[in-house]
C-alpha cells in the first residue's frame, strides 16, 4: 500500500482499471458468481439505440442511470441480464442512405432494386458499434456486447411478426385511410407521437380568401388559412353550428361578406387597436345586413377557388357549407376551408357530411415526396411549401385574395430529416389503440415512475387522448408487415412465424426482409388458382422497439418460461422524450398482448443541454466531446456530475464542463487525500507499534470517542438511507447524500482527529482506535459507492482488501469464487453492499455534531467579520441555542467542547442556559405570511403589529403555549409564526451572528490583550515551523530543534514563546524554539527561512537534533560531541574520550546535554525555559 502518489491521475487510473477488468473478465465473473448463487432475477430492458451516430451526453446520462441501478441490483442479491441492443431499421438509416445516394423519390429505390438498397442500409447500421462499445465501456458501464441483439436479426423480426399476429387475432388490426403527419423528405407517414417529437416556431403566410355564393350574387364567404397550398384541393367550407354569423357590407370595397360576428376585426384590423378604436367608427367601415346561426348556412353552395376537381366523380357533393363544433372563433374568420386529404378534422367532417365516401378517391394531387402532380399543372413538380407564392399570385389574379399576412406559430417537423411535416391522407395499417385505451391507462397506474409527475401528468395525458396507431410505413428497410392478401382484399392472412410461412407457401427463409419475402406468394384457399401477395409496407421502427421485451428473447419460440417469469421488467430508464416514444409503445403492446404493463419501475431523465441552454448541436459545436471530458476528468466524475443534478428527476441540465471539474476537486481529491492519509498513518502506526494492523469491528463498536461514535453513526445512517432511496429509485437524493458524507468525513472527522490519527494526541492506542474507525468507514463507503463510481471504489478496494484476514484466500481462483467477502474477492463489484448496523445508529451523536458544526462555522464567520486570524485566539465563544435537547447541551459542554475550542482557537466556550437567555438575545416573532395571509386577510397588518411588538418574555411565553388567540382565531406557533433569536448584549467587544433560521446565535468576545496577541504570534511561529518541516520532507516522527533570530532590539518572538512554552512542547514533541545564539556551532540546518511574526521579520531554522556542549569546550571535544546521536546518550551519565593521548571524562549535566533546550534549562540561561 506504500508509495501512493501525492496526486492521483483519475482518468489514467480508470483506464488501467478498465484494462484489468477486460483482462480478468471481471464483468463475466461477477455475472457467473451471481448465477452460481442462484440470485433472484432482476429484469432490465435496455432501449435499443441507433448505432448510425456516436453516443452523446444524453446517451451517457441514460446509460449511467441504467448502470447505477443494475449494479445496485447485482450488489443486493440479484442477477441481472444486461444485453446491449441495437435499433437497426427505419427512417434514421434510410434517410442517411437517401442523402448518400441522392435519392429523392421512391421510384429511384425501385429502379436500384430493393435488395441492393437494403444491403446498403445493412452496411451502415453497425457502423459505430465499436465506438459505442469503447465509450460505454470507458464510462464504466457493464453491459454485454458479445451477446447483443439487433432488430434486424431474423429471430427478432420473427417475434415482431408473432406480436402483430397476436394483435391481428384479437381484431386489433385494421387497414384505414387516414390523414396522418407525413414526412415528405422521407416519403412516409409518421405516427402522432413521432409528430410530437420535434416542434419548431415557424412563420407561414396567412390568407383571407373569398368564396362567392352561387345563389346570392355579390356575397362571399370568407375563410382564413395558413396553408395556401391546400386551396387547390378545397371541396367544402365549415362553420360552427351555434356560432353567430353576419352578412356585412364593406363600405370601402362595396362588397358583401359572410363572417363570424366575433371575427369582423379580421377584415378590419384597426378594430384590434383598443386605444384608438371606438364602436361608433364601425359605421364608416361596414354595415351588418343580416344575422345567421352557423346551422342556417349549412348546405349553401359556393363557387370553387379552382376547378381542378369540379368534374371528378362525386363532385356533385363538393363546394358546400358544412358544420362542426371543432370550428372556433379565437382566430381567423370562423369559417374553415376543407381539404379532406390534408387535414384530420377536414377528413372527418367531410366524411360525416357525405362529401366524400370511405374507400373512394380523394382530391390529392400531391405525391409521397410532397410534390404537386400534373392534376395541378401550374405547380406540377413543385414542393407544396414552395408552391405557396405561385398559388397566392393565382388567387390574387382571380380577385379572391382579401388579405395576406404572416403567421408565427409552433409547427411539427420530421424528427429525422428536420423538415416541415404536412398532413396527408394515406392508406395505412392501424392498431386499435382507442379500443384498449382504458386498459392502457389502468396498466399505467400499476407502474412506479421517478419522477411521478411525468407519469401522472405528461404520460397520462398522452394516454387518455391516444389515437389508433399507424404502424405501417411505405419504406423498404424494416420488418415487413406479415400480411398476405388477394388483390381485392377479400382474403387476408397474417403470418406469425417462419414455420407458418413455410407451411402456407412451401418456402423456407432465413431472412425476413422485404426483398426476400416480397417474392413469396401463398396459394389462395378462397379462390383456387390465384395467389396471395404480401402488402407493400414495413413496420414503423417504433413497433419493433415496443416489441423488444419479446423479440430480444425470440419469444415465444425460445426462452418462454424465462421470459414469462421475468415479465413485466423490474426496471427501465430513458429520457423525457420517450413518453411519446418507447414508453408508449411498450405500454400499448404489453397491454394488447397480456393486459399488463411492460415494466414495474421507470426513471425518466431530462434533457442535457449545452451550457447556453440550447439544444446540443454538432453543427454549432456548442458542447465538448464526451470522450475528451472523460479522458480529462475521468468517467466517475462525469457520472457523479450527471446523476447529482436535476436531470435525474426529468428536469433540464445545462452541461458545464466546470461542473465535472468541480466533482474532482470537491469530492474525489478530498476522498483520495483522506484515503492516502489513512494509509500513511497506518504504516506509521505499524512501524512504531511493531504490530500488523488487523481490522476489528469490535474495536470500532467499543470506542467512546465522540467523533468516532458520530462518524460511525453517520456511516450507518448513510447506508440505511442509500438502501431506502435506491429501493425507491431516487438517485437524485442518493448522490447529494454521498457528496455530503464525503464532506463530513474529510472536512470534519479527519480535521478533528488529525493529531490523534498521527499518534500526537492520546498516544498510539488512541491512534489505532481512530484508524480502526477510519478503515471501517472507508471500506463501508467504498463498497456503498461502487454502483455510482465504479472506478475510484475499485482502486480504494484493491488497497483496503489487503488488510483483511481473508485476503490470503484469493489465491488459486478464490478471488472469483463464492462466498464473496471483502479481502478475498477480487473486485469490489463482486461484493454485496453493506447493510446498516442498527446498534451503531445514534441520532443523538449526529445531532450534537450538527450543532458543533453550526457553532464552528458561525464563529468563523464572526472572526472573518472582525478580520481576526485563526492563529490568534479569542477569549470566549458564547452560544445561545433555541430549545436544545439535553443531550446536545451535555455533549457541547462535555466531550465536544475541546474540539470546538481547538477549531476556533478559543480559550473558553459558554452555552447560555435558558434562564439567562434574555441577558444575551431577544426572541422576535413574525407572521408566516404564506399561511396567515389567507387566514387573516386584511387583519394580517394588525396581527403583524401585535407579534412584532412583543417583548422577549412574551414571545417565549407565546411559543411555550403553542401559539396565541387573535380576534377569535387560534394562531399556531408551530407553522403560523416564524421565530428568530437576535443578539442584544451590549459591548463593543462582542461580534455575533445567527443562523438563517434564527435558532442559534454565536457571539465572540473579540478583546485583544497582550496574552491573546502573544498566543496568536506563537501560532504564527508554529505555522512557520510546520512549513519548514514540510519543505524539508520530514515525517511526523522526525524530531528537530528550532532556532530563531530577531533583529536587534526586537523580542516579539521570544516574548511570545516565553508565554507559551507548554503549547510548543505539546506541539513539537517537547521541543521549544530558542534564540539562534544558543545553537551549537555544529548544528546541521535542515531548512531555514524568513517569516513574519507579529509584524516583524524573523529568521526561523529547523536543525537535526544535536548534543549540546558546555561553553568553552575545545574544538576536539566539540567535534566529538557533533558525531553523537542524542538518543544514544540519553542514559549516559558520563562519556570517556581520548584526545591527544589524554583520557577525558565528560559528565552529562555539566559538560554535555541531550539537546540545547536541556542545556538552557540546566544553566538557567533563559529564565522562561
Amino acid at each position: 500500500m506504500s508509495n501512493l502518489p501525492p496526486a492521483l491521475d483519475f482518468a489514467k487510473t480508470e483506464e488501467e482499471i478498465c484494462a484489468n477488468w477486460a483482462k480478468e473478465d471481471t464483468f463475466k465473473k461477477q455475472d457467473a458468481l451471481s448465477l452460481d448463487r442462484g440470485d433472484e432475477e432482476f429484469t432490465f430492458y435496455d432501449g435499443p439505440p441507433f448505432a448510425t451516430g456516436l453516443p452523446h451526453f444524453g446517451h451517457i446520462l441514460a446509460g449511467t442511470i441504467k448502470d447505477v441501478v443494475t449494479r445496485y441490483a447485482c450488489q443486493t442479491g440479484h442477477h441481472v441480464s444486461r444485453r446491449a441492443g441495437w435499433d437497426c431499421h427505419g427512417l434514421p438509416v434510410e434517410y442517411e442512405i437517401d442523402q448518400k445516394l441522392n435519392i429523392t423519390h421512391r421510384d429511384q429505390v425501385l429502379e436500384m432494386g430493393v435488395d441492393k438498397y437494403n444491403e446498403t442500409c445493412r452496411g451502415i447500421v453497425m457502423r459505430y458499434t465499436k465506438e459505442w462499445e469503447s465509450t460505454v465501456t470507458r464510462l464504466g458501464r457493464w453491459i454485454d456486447f458479445e451477446n447483443d441483439y439487433k432488430t434486424m436479426d431474423p429471430t427478432f423480426m420473427e417475434s415482431v411478426w408473432w406480436v402483430f399476429k397476436e394483435l391481428f387475432k384479437k381484431d386489433l388490426v385494421y387497414q384505414g385511410y387516414k390523414v396522418m403527419p407525413f414526412s415528405t423528405a422521407c416519403g412516409t407517414p409518421l405516427s402522432n407521437f413521432e409528430a410530437g417529437l420535434n416542434y419548431k416556431d415557424v412563420r407561414d403566410p396567412a390568407l383571407v380568401v373569398s368564396f362567392p355564393l352561387k345563389d346570392e350574387e355579390g356575397v362571399s364567404f370568407v375563410a382564413w388559412t395558413t396553408t395556401p397550398w391546400t386551396l387547390p384541393m378545397n371541396i367544402a367550407l365549415c362553420v360552427h353550428p351555434t356560432l353567430e354569423y353576419v352578412k356585412i357590407l364593406d363600405k370601402k370595397a362595396d362588397k358583401r361578406y359572410i363572417i363570424a360576428k366575433s371575427r369582423i376585426a379580421q377584415l378590419f384590423p384597426m378594430m384590434n387597436n383598443k386605444k384608438k378604436w371606438k364602436p361608433k367608427m364601425a359605421d364608416e367601415l361596414f354595415a351588418i345586413e343580416a344575422t345567421y346561426l352557423g346551422a342556417d348556412l349549412v348546405g349553401k353552395k359556393y363557387q370553387p377557388m379552382f376547378d381542378y376537381f369540379a368534374s371528378t366523380e362525386g363532385a356533385e357533393e363538393y363546394f358546400r357549407v358544412l358544420s362542426d363544433k371543432y370550428v372556433t372563433d379565437d382566430a381567423g374568420t370562423g369559417i374553415v376551408h376543407q381539404a379532406p386529404a390534408f387535414g384530420e378534422d377536414d377528413y372527418r367532417v367531410c366524411l360525416a357530411h357525405r362529401v366524400i365516401q370511405k374507400g373512394k378517391e380523394l382530391p390529392c394531387p400531391v405525391d409521397s415526396n410532397g410534390l404537386f402532380t400534373e392534376e395541378v399543372p401550374e405547380v406540377k413538380g413543385m414542393h407544396v411549401k414552395k408552391a405557396d407564392d405561385t398559388l397566392i399570385k393565382m388567387i390574387k389574379e382571380k380577385g379572391r385574395l382579401l388579405q395576406k399576412d404572416n403567421y408565427d406559430h409552433s409547427y411539427p417537423f420530421c424528427w429525422r430529416s428536420d423538415t416541415p411535416l404536412i398532413y396527408k391522407a394515406v392508406p395505412s395499417w392501424f392498431i386499435k389503440v382507442e379500443e384498449i385505451r382504458d386498459k392502457i391507462v389502468e396498466n399505467n397506474k400499476q407502474t412506479y415512475w421517478v419522477p411521478n409527475q411525468v407519469k401522472e401528468g405528461r404520460f397520462h395525458s398522452w394516454l387518455v387522448d391516444a389515437r389508433d396507431w399507424a404502424v405501417s410505413r411505405n419504406r423498404f428497410w424494416g420488418t415487413p408487415l406479415p400480411i398476405w392478401c388477394s388483390e381485392s382484399m377479400d382474403e387476408v392472412i397474417c403470418i406469425g412465424s417462419v414455420e407458418e410461412l413455410f407451411e402456407l407457401s412451401g418456402v423456407r427463409v432465413t431472412d425476413l426482409h422485404k426483398d426476400v419475402v416480397d417474392e413469396i406468394t401463398i396459394p389462395s384457399k378462397k379462390n383456387p388458382g390465384t395467389v396471395l401477395k404480401r402488402v407493400d409496407e414495413v413496420f414503423d421502427c417504433w413497433f419493433e422497439s415496443g416489441s423488444m421485451p419479446y423479440a430480444q428473447m425470440h419469444y415465444p419460440f425460445e426462452n418462454k418460461e424465462k421470459f414469462e417469469k421475468g415479465f413485466p421488467a423490474d426496471f427501465i430508464a430513458e429520457g423525457l422524450d420517450q413518453t411519446r416514444g418507447w414508453f408508449y409503445t411498450l405500454m400499448v403492446l404489453s397491454t394488447a398482448l397480456f393486459d399488463k404493463p411492460a415494466f414495474k419501475n421507470l426513471i425518466c431523465n431530462g434533457l442535457v443541454l449545452a451550457s447556453d441552454g440550447k439544444k446540443m448541436s454538432k453543427r454549432l459545436k456548442n458542447y465538448p466531446d464526451p470522450n475528451v471530458v472523460i479522458n480529462k476528468y475521468g468517467a466517475d466524475a462525469l457520472r457523479m456530475y450527471l446523476i447529482n443534478s436535476p436531470v435525474v428527476r426529468a428536469e433540464s441540465l445545462k452541461f458545464q464542463e466546470s461542473g465535472v471539474l468541480g466533482v474532482v476537486k470537491e469530492v474525489f481529491l478530498p476522498l483520495y487525500n483522506a484515503f492516502r492519509f489513512f494509509v500513511q498513518n497506518l504504516e506509521r502506526w505499524e512501524a512504531n507499534s511493531g504490530t500488523k494492523f488487523a481490522p476489528s469491528t469490535d474495536k470500532v463498536r467499543a470506542t467512546t470517542n465522540p467523533t468516532d461514535v458520530w462518524i460511525s453513526a453517520a456511516t450507518q445512517g448513510l447506508i440505511k438511507f442509500v438502501h431506502e432511496e435506491m429501493t425507491a429509485y431516487r438517485l437524485y437524493t442518493v448522490m447529494p447524500a454521498l457528496v455530503r458524507f464525503v464532506t463530513q468525513l474529510t472536512n470534519w472527522y479527519l480535521r478533528l482527529n488529525r493529531a490523534r490519527l498521527k499518534g500526537l494526541e492520546g498516544g498510539e492506542s488512541e491512534s489505532e482506535t481512530g484508524l480502526q474507525v477510519l478503515y471501517n468507514v472507508l471500506l463501508d463507503v467504498t463498497i456503498l459507492m461502487a454502483p455510482f463510481t465504479p472506478f475510484i471504489t475499485e482502486y480504494f478496494y484493491q488497497h483496503l482488501r489487503k488488510l483483511q484476514p481473508s485476503y490470503a484466500e484469493r489465491e488459486n481462483g478464490g478471488g472469483s469464487s463464492n462466498p464473496v467477502m471483502p479481502g478475498k474477492s477480487d473486485s469490489v463489484h463482486f461484493l454485496n453492499l453493506p447493510t446498516y448496523d442498527e446498534s451503531r445508529l445514534n441520532e443523538e451523536a449526529v445531532e450534537a455534531m450538527e450543532v458543533l458544526q453550526v457553532i464552528v462555522e458561525n464563529a468563523r464567520t464572526v472572526r472573518e467579520r472582525r478580520t481576526i486570524s485563526l492563529r490568534t485566539p479569542v477569549k470566549c465563544v458564547t452560544v445561545i441555542l433555541r430549545n436544545p435537547s439535553a443531550h446536545v447541551i451535555e455533549s457541547i459542554n462535555g466531550p465536544l467542547k475541546g474540539y470546538i475550542l481547538s477549531e476556533l482557537n478559543a480559550w473558553d466556550l459558554v452555552v447560555v442556559p435558558k434562564e439567562k437567555e434574555h441577558e444575551w438575545v431577544t426572541l422576535a416573532l413574525t407572521p408566516n405570511f404564506n399561511i396567515l395571509g389567507r387566514k387573516l386577510g386584511k387583519k394580517i397588518k394588525d396581527f403583524k403589529a401585535l407579534v412584532t411588538s412583543m417583548s422577549h418574555a412574551d414571545a417565549v411565553a407565546c411559543l411555550e403555549n403553542g401559539g396565541l388567540d387573535f380576534e377569535g382565531l387560534t394562531i399556531s406557533a408551530k407553522d403560523e409564526l416564524i421565530s428568530k433569536l437576535s443578539f442584544s448584549k451590549e459591548g463593543d467587544q462582542w461580534e455575533s451572528t445567527s443562523t438563517p433560521e434564527g435558532d442559534v446565535v454565536v457571539a465572540v468576545d473579540c478583546t485583544q490583550d497582550e496574552a491573546i496577541i502573544s498566543a496568536g504570534q506563537s501560532r504564527e511561529l508554529m505555522n512557520a515551523i510546520q512549513q519548514l518541516r514540510k519543505a524539508a520532507g520530514l515525517d511526523l516522527s522526525d524530531k528537530v530543534e528550532v532556532f530563531f533570530e530577531e533583529s536587534a532590539g526586537i523580542s516579539t518572538v521570544e516574548t511570545a514563546v516565553s508565554s507559551n512554552v507548554k503549547l510548543f512542547e505539546a506541539k513539537f514533541q517537547g521541543a521549544v524554539p530558542v534564540p539562534k545564539k544558543f545553537a551549537p556551532s555544529w548544528a546541521v540546518v535542515l531548512r531555514s527561512d524568513t517569516a513574519e511574526i507579529g509584524g516583524s521579520k524573523v529568521e526561523v531554522s529547523i536543525c537535526r537534533p544535536a548534543v549540546a556542549g558546555r561553553d568553552g569546550l575545545s574544538d576536539g571535544v566539540g567535534y566529538y560531541l557533533s558525531t553523537l546521536e542524542p538518543l544514544n546518550v540519553v542514559d549516559q551519565s558520563t562519556l570517556s574520550i581520548k584526545l591527544d593521548g589524554k583520557e577525558i571524562t565528560l559528565k552529562q549535566g555539566e559538560d554535555f546535554w541531550v539537546n540545547t533546550v536541556a542545556k538552557i534549562r540546566a544553566t538557567k540561561a533563559l529564565s522562561w525555559v
